[in-house]
């Protein structure tokens, strides 16, 4: 795995959430005018804007945003943008390499690297995480976990006793298909 070609593979992919010209969090590019993007990153701000990789920027529409879920698509009208390549939904394997990006502290298109510690509910019949020893801050929020390959794995959503949980990339099809907009 080159981490460097793997980082900028995943930059073109993740853009920044912001509010009142700060950023708060990232997205990922689901499809050409949808962004996935973790549901506190909105904090139910009426105004929201991103900016992708190259600094282009755009208003952004909620189409639907679940706490409990801990996700939020957002369309962006009008802007075409190169689409993430999704892992299928079979678990990663502990032990596996996994990388994260997102725009901590403010500090764009920062990338960290860890290993799947476990995947699965942490309580019986609560929902799936991917738990892994991954360095996150405020700001990655929304961003991709990743695969070696570059596939997302999932969107990240916090830190949990030192490990950062994501929500997998199967629990993000079925939030997407259920807002009306399946697109993968």
């Amino acid at each position: 795995m080159d981490l460097a070609v793997l980082a900028e593979t995943l930059r073109r992919v993740t853009v920044e959430i912001e509010h009142d010209g700060r950023v708060a969090g990232a997205g990922v590019v689901w499809a050409p005018e949808l962004i996935v993007t973790s549901a506190h990153v909105l904090r139910r701000q009426p105004r929201v804007a991103l900016r992708d990789a190259s600094g282009r920027g755009a208003e952004v529409r909620v189409v639907a945003s679940d706490r409990a879920a801990d996700l939020a698509l957002l369309r962006v009208p009008g802007l075409a943008f190169e689409r993430t390549s999704c892992r299928d939904d079979a678990p990663l394997p502990v032990g596996a390499l996994v990388v994260a990006l997102g725009h901590p502290l403010g500090i764009r298109g920062a990338v960290t690297r860890g290993v799947v510690h476990a995947v699965g509910a942490v309580r019986p019949g609560g929902r799936p995480w991917i738990q892994a020893d991954l360095k996150l801050l405020p700001g990655n929020s929304g961003g991709p976990m990743a695969d070696a390959r570059g596939h997302l794995t999932g969107i990240n959503t916090m830190i949990v006793g030192g490990l950062a949980f994501a929500i997998p990339v199967s629990e993000i099809r079925r939030f997407v298909r259920a807002a009306g907009a399946a697109v993968a």
